[in-house]
């Protein structure tokens, strides 16, 4: 019988150690802050980005003019050296990602590259008097525009919706 009286206190000392470790564990996790919420993307300001390329590229670059304050751009690059890629990237109200992107790169090379490898669906659609071609991928939807000496791509998680918004937002130094 004594073997059982220690087994028992053996197995209570352990439901006991077991308790208060799962009550130290549950206080912790009261205190430390949960933000289970998108992060707080900071709005960036694009006008020196895009007057520099404005010089610099061998095609007109376009931004958006006229969108509401709920459109939030949060990206912006412009690299001549690689074949005058310009880059700005957006939150849209609704939360999901657009970019506009511009190149001389070779389209079938910079398409496939900005639409993360979404196919040309035939569809287009007229816009400011161009014609724009859908895309549609996986990952990223697009609306691209080919023109002479650069093609304009703007893509993302958006709804076609979304992108003709801010391909009809587009304007360039020349517009």
């Amino acid at each position: 019988m004594a073997g059982t009286n220690s087994m028992q206190k053996s197995a209570r000392d352990m439901i006991l150690s077991l308790s208060l470790i799962l009550l130290a564990a549950g206080v912790i996790w009261l205190f430390i802050p949960h933000d289970d919420g998108e992060p707080d993307l900071k709005r960036v300001d694009y006008r020196v980005d895009l007057l520099t390329a404005r010089r610099a590229a061998t095609y007109p670059v376009a931004a958006p003019e006229g969108l509401s304050e709920a459109w939030k751009p949060t990206s912006v690059r412009f690299q001549g050296e690689e074949f005058d890629s310009w880059h700005l990237g957006y939150r849209a109200p609704d939360g999901e990602y657009v970019a506009v992107e511009q190149s001389t790169q070779k389209p079938v090379v910079f398409i496939e590259g900005e639409t993360q490898g979404a196919e040309k669906t035939g569809k287009t659609q007229q816009i400011d008097g161009k014609t724009w071609t859908r895309y549609e991928g996986d990952r990223y939807d697009a609306l691209v525009l080919e023109e002479e000496g650069s093609t304009t791509v703007v893509t993302g998680t958006a709804s076609f919706a979304r992108l003709t918004e801010m391909a009809e937002a587009l304007r360039t130094a020349s517009d």
